[in-house]
């Protein structure tokens, strides 16, 4: 499922997000393509995060997330690993 999330330090990411069985305490959401929204100017804006890493799965705890949105600003992260991918072939 693609979710927006508003994490505690204030950052806002969009992802794919897949819940995980763990143990107590230890990440239980994996975030697949993670991408930081921004807006500059009033645009919303897309970028790679963490930026210093090419890692595309991280796992959080969900405690480290204040809430999730559904479904908003879909087509602008599809667009976006649309364009991930033609640049990687």
């Amino acid at each position: 499922m693609i979710q927006i999330l508003l994490l505690k330090n204030q950052l806002v990411l969009i992802a794919r997000i897949e819940e995980v069985s763990t143990e107590l305490g230890e990440p239980d959401c994996k975030l697949i393509e993670p991408y930081e929204l921004k807006q500059e100017n009033g645009e919303n804006l897309l970028t790679s995060w963490p930026s210093f890493t090419s890692q595309k799965e991280l796992m959080i705890k969900t405690y480290q997330q204040i809430t999730t949105k559904k479904k908003i600003l879909l087509k602008e992260f599809i667009k976006k690993l649309k364009e991930k991918t033609t640049r990687i072939k």
